[in-house]
């Protein structure tokens, strides 16, 4: 995942981050704010790594997989479906209702 994933949906990521480094604190995560520079700096102060050490710690996370909370995320699905826009027939709205293919209730 690209870091634009973490910081555009901060919050999701606090039990990814939790479960990573157990030391972190909501209190100090709600500080960063999904910024970069200050996240690379709290996980160095957390682990008592040099920042070079933690950055690529982080980094080595942001190869995981996206939380769910992030997936589930209403502007998430809307990206990819917009996204979808190239799989979709000529004449046919990506965002069309699909029960006629069943699987609405």
């Amino acid at each position: 995942m690209k870091w634009h994933h973490v910081q555009d949906n901060w919050p999701a990521f606090f039990d990814a981050i939790r479960d990573r480094w157990p030391g972190a604190e909501e209190a100090a995560l709600e500080e960063v704010d999904g910024d970069q520079r200050a996240f690379i700096a709290y996980i160095a102060e957390l682990t008592g790594q040099e920042p070079g050490d933690a950055r690529d710690e982080i980094r080595d996370w942001l190869t995981g997989e996206l939380p769910s909370d992030v997936v589930m995320d209403p502007r998430h699905d809307n990206h990819s479906i917009s996204l979808s826009r190239k799989f979709v027939p000529e004449g046919e709205d990506e965002y069309d209702d699909d029960a006629r293919f069943g699987d609405d209730g």
